[in-house]
């Protein structure tokens, strides 16, 4: 399952030696016809091409992802303090 896939960005994941968070184009991800998706990868040995974890986002809810991001950031941010 799954078509192309084509990595946007990758970086490293804090608090691993090796580990890294990869951002991917991926075309068909549930077979013909199916419309591309936002892959974020996680890999704990860098292998960005077979993570350990990932989650599919459609493209309409890149906003919200992004919205809800910050707002674990200040969650977290208003913790830490």
């Amino acid at each position: 399952m799954g078509g192309k896939n084509t990595i946007l960005t990758k970086f490293a994941l804090a608090g691993t030696k090796n580990g890294t968070i990869s951002v991917s184009h991926l075309e068909e991800p549930y077979g013909n016809g199916s419309f591309p998706v936002v892959s974020i990868g996680i890999s704990l040995k860098s292998n960005a091409q077979e993570p350990d974890w990932k989650a599919h986002i459609p493209y309409e809810n890149i906003d919200e992802l992004i919205n809800a991001l910050k707002d674990a950031k200040e969650h977290f941010n208003t913790e830490v303090k």
